[in-house]
């Protein structure tokens, strides 16, 4: 199984690379695969790469799925 991480890109860094913001964590991401992305835009990032964009309202349901993983979890 995979799993892909929802972010928002911060802004473009190369060609090839862009800096995506992942709840306050920021990386640097390979963005071959999905290279019209631009500042503001929601994307899944899976192994370093974007994998697809996605609309606003995934990205707030993904998140809030994540964050009541994360509560499971401490528990």
């Amino acid at each position: 199984m995979c799993l892909g991480v929802p972010g928002v890109v911060v802004k473009r860094i190369s060609d090839e690379e862009v800096l995506v913001d992942f709840g306050g964590i920021r990386r640097v991401v390979d963005s071959l695969l999905v290279p019209d992305v631009k500042e503001g835009d929601y994307v899944i990032v899976h192994a370093g790469a974007i994998i697809g964009k996605i609309d606003k309202k995934t990205f707030e349901e993904i998140t809030e799925i994540f964050l009541e993983l994360a509560k499971v979890q401490e528990k």
